[in-house]
């Protein structure tokens, strides 16, 4: 073969192994605290997925604590998965993320695969967490005939929709909350929430740059 031919094929080569390359990339949201502390999680190149940033989970889970043995966790936008595998790393009895946008479930995925809390295989196996690929307003429905409650209800819809009301009147009045529930909703600073969403009651805000963290429960 001449050396033109080999240079031919190599070019080919790195065509073809970057043309199928997933594409991912690490980020610079990281697992804070727990069994997968440190982790970099994974994006995807040109995401419409907007993460939440470290310094607004963080400010989270100081409240939420370090230790959620035995809670139940519900992240109704899945995003990328950085949430509720947080919650995973600091001891959640379950975990589960709802999410109906195929390039953002797989995302939940390799960030679960890269935490090691899955191996890629079965789903049904894993005890500890669940992907709904579904919208959030059919999964409230879904999960009330499951008869499950959660003690952490994380919401965080694309800013620019603002899908608040609806959403968190469902919430309000559906059956997955019990009384000592907390629901939490992030958004844009610049959006201004109300007090009471049905049964819900505005407990306590917290701002971090441009967004806040609205706390509520049942009243």
């Amino acid at each position: 073969m001449c050396q033109g031919q080999v240079l031919d094929t190599c070019i080919i080569h790195y065509f073809l192994k970057n043309l199928f390359k997933p594409n991912y990339l690490d980020s610079f949201m990281r697992v804070i605290s727990g069994q997968a502390k440190g982790t970099r999680l994974t994006e995807f190149k040109d995401s419409p997925v907007r993460p939440t940033l470290d310094q607004v989970k963080e400010t989270l889970f100081n409240i939420l604590g370090y230790n959620l043995s035995g809670e139940y966790f519900l992240d109704l936008f899945g995003g990328s998965g950085a949430i509720g595998i947080e919650a995973l790393s600091r001891g959640a009895e379950k975990v589960i993320w709802v999410e109906n946008n195929r390039q953002s479930q797989n995302l939940i995925y390799a960030n679960l695969e890269k935490c090691r809390f899955w191996n890629g295989g079965n789903e049904s196996s894993y005890t500890k967490w669940k992907l709904l690929k579904m919208d959030a307003l059919q999964a409230v429905s879904v999960l009330e005939k499951s008869c499950l409650t959660f003690d952490v209800v994380y919401v965080d819809p694309p800013f620019a929709k603002n899908l608040y009301n609806e959403y968190l009147n469902v919430l309000s009045g559906s059956q997955l909350l019990k009384a000592s529930t907390l629901v939490v909703v992030e958004h844009n600073k610049k959006n201004s929430l109300e007090k009471i969403y049905g049964k819900l009651s505005l407990e306590d805000q917290r701002m971090v740059g441009g967004t806040t963290l609205s706390f509520y429960r049942l009243k």
